[in-house]
């Protein structure tokens, strides 16, 4: 193999300079490392503030603040980092129930106060609005008998509201849930339980500045504190009452059992739909059983037919939960019963004014003569409407539906604006995409 020889001329080489430290060739560096560290350094800063963001470090003000601000919401609000950190990273080990909103979560703020975490569940029938329902409507309300918001966090696709932590968990599971579950509840607290309840619905109907229908009152959205008073809860399907319209709704949302004839057939919708609810919710503490749909007996609720069968034999008492043992006032016992029969009237005019029932719950009002006017005036037609819809129907779950009336008037209207509120957590969610991929 032949081989060119060149000879070297080391003249013709540049001589590297001597004159500082980057241009030496013995501890000096090149310029190209330098670079090269200059943005190796840039990249680590700029994967660190990335971190620092998405852990919400450097974005509480400018995604909760600002956006809830605008929104004028009286409650405090959390970081995505702090509601983890309460609640252990969302702990299975710390999940206290499940719902239509989403999963609910027991935590541990730093100061010791324990709260319950709604989050909002990416499977949930209720959305951005139901959740500034019942965002806007609880902060807006300070009772004794309903729930206490703590606050809430919306941070990337993530929304959350932390409540006071209830230690007796719902009015239903203390009642005839799971047995291990189930609370004696003797008569003096389940009275009390009952006026609480009316309280609180008082308060909603007549005595807050804004008059709301909660649209959903029922065992599982009454909670029980360590004391076991009553505590109204779940005000994402609420509305405002306007009195000066036909009281016409066209969206439909509530659960069966607890759904007033006029509403879940009609759309027809007032405060008395909640008083019906109210009803029912007294039967049950009464009994001890929930009013579920009787699929062995067509176009029958268990509880209020039962009820109504009852009134009209004289034999009210046969109604009482066994495991009260005969250990209770008979007059309260007989105006509780009879309240519920009055509350569920089928037409809402025979229904009493909550605050009426409270007056009588307390002895400030003698009772007035209870009327027997329940669903035996429904008529056969009016019951196979609602159990056909029944059969689609899963009675623990929130379920809506759309009623074509061409009278688009409602009765009630959202306390805001979903629109922009959806553009936001749009937008939010964009940019967590991005930060992941």
């Amino acid at each position: 193999m032949n081989c060119l020889y060149l000879p070297l001329n080391y003249s013709d080489f540049p001589v590297p300079r001597q004159d500082g430290p980057l241009g030496g060739n013995g501890n000096g560096v090149s310029g190209g490392t330098v670079a090269g560290i200059v943005v190796g350094t840039l990249c680590l800063i700029i994967l660190i503030v990335g971190f620092l963001w998405w852990w919400g470090y450097l974005r509480r003000g400018a995604t909760t603040e600002l956006d809830l601000n605008g929104l004028e919401l009286n409650t405090g609000s959390f970081t995505l980092r702090q509601i983890k950190a309460a609640t252990n990273n969302f702990d299975i080990a710390n999940k206290i129930g499940e719902g239509g909103f989403g999963p609910v979560y027991k935590g541990v703020l730093p100061d010791g106060t324990l709260i319950a975490v709604k989050q909002l569940s990416s499977k949930s029938k209720q959305g951005n609005r139901e959740f500034l329902n019942e965002l806007g409507m609880i902060s807006a309300f300070q009772h004794p008998n309903l729930v206490k918001l703590h606050g809430c966090c919306i941070e990337g696709n993530q929304l959350l509201l932390a409540y006071e932590y209830m230690e007796n968990n719902s009015l239903a599971r203390a009642l005839f849930g799971p047995k291990e579950w189930q609370l004696e509840l003797d008569w003096p607290t389940r009275y009390r339980i009952c006026i609480g309840i009316a309280k609180g619905l008082a308060f909603l109907h007549e005595e807050s500045r804004l008059k709301i229908v909660h649209r959903d009152i029922k065992a599982t959205n009454v909670l029980l504190d360590k004391n076991l008073d009553a505590k109204i809860s779940d005000f994402g399907l609420a509305k405002l009452d306007e009195e000066d319209n036909t009281h016409i709704s066209t969206r439909v949302a509530g659960t069966y059992g607890y759904m007033a004839p006029e509403y879940a057939l009609r759309g027809y919708l007032t405060d008395k739909a909640d008083v019906y609810s109210y009803g029912i919710v007294l039967l049950e503490i009464v009994s001890g059983m929930a009013n579920i749909a009787d699929r062995a007996k067509e176009n029958q609720f268990v509880l209020l037919d039962r009820a109504v069968s009852m009134k009209i034999t004289g034999n009210l008492m046969e109604l009482v939960d066994p495991k009260l043992d005969s250990k209770y006032d008979i007059q309260e016992m007989t105006v509780v019963i009879n309240l519920a029969l009055a509350c569920t009237a089928i037409s809402p005019t025979n229904r009493p004014a909550m605050s009426a029932v409270v007056s009588m719950l307390e002895g400030r009002t003698v009772p007035q003569n209870f009327a027997v006017e329940q669903s035996r005036s429904m008529t056969e037609l009016d019951r196979d409407k609602m159990m056909k819809q029944l059969e689609n129907t899963n009675e623990s779950q929130i379920e809506e539906m759309s009623i074509p009336y061409t009278d688009s008037s409602t009765s009630a209207v959202d306390l805001y604006p979903v629109d922009r509120f959806s553009d936001y957590l749009q937008n939010r969610s964009n940019d967590t995409n991005k930060l992941l991929s």
